[in-house]
């Protein structure tokens, strides 16, 4: 019988020791995130800006206590670069399934979609996306291109703005200004 007990004790501090180390990883992920954007917000620097965005894509595409699926993740994105869009959706529907609540497998699977023409079904996952991490500027971008191509621009200027908010020296910011003489011109 106390062996019995021992297991149990041991199976139960080992659970509680995975517990802490799996949300201390998730707390020190999400510290670093915020770092990153508010500097992001703050910087007037262009260099600087586009080194802090790809700290923040590489924190996205890294999944905060799961190594295997930052792998998958990775796989489903180089068949995605690769034109197979069909396997890359599958792999990135895996990974929801496994963890519904990484944004940037919703957003990925949001980008293949879009590759695919699928634009209502990418939209419905951007929503997923910017509902797990509301300052996700890719996916607001990627929603922005989305209504660019339906030629719903003021929904697409409206995106980017929010985009700017976030990402001041973003690079669609460009794009603003179009949008903008565009929707004039149809006022006119």
């Amino acid at each position: 019988m106390k062996k019995i007990f021992k297991i149990i004790l041991f199976i139960n501090l080992v659970s509680i020791f995975f517990s802490f180390y799996i949300n201390a990883s998730e707390i020190y992920h999400k510290n670093i995130l915020e770092k990153h954007f508010t500097d992001l917000k703050k910087t007037k620097s262009f260099e600087d800006a586009i080194n802090i965005e790809k700290n923040i894509w590489d924190l996205w595409n890294l999944h905060p206590n799961n190594q295997f699926l930052t792998n998958k993740l990775k796989l489903g994105t180089e068949l995605m670069e690769n034109g197979q869009h069909k396997y890359a959706y599958k792999i990135f529907s895996n990974i929801i399934f496994e963890d519904p609540n990484w944004s940037e497998a919703w957003n990925k699977r949001a980008t293949v979609l879009f590759l695919m023409k699928e634009y209502d079904l990418s939209l419905i996952d951007i929503e997923r996306t910017l509902d797990l991490e509301p300052r996700h500027f890719g996916a607001l971008s990627g929603r922005a291109q989305i209504y660019i191509n339906l030629n719903e621009y003021q929904k697409a200027l409206d995106n980017l703005m929010k985009t700017k908010e976030i990402y001041p020296l973003s690079k669609g910011n460009k794009v603003i200004t179009k949008l903008e003489k565009i929707l004039k011109i149809e006022q006119i």
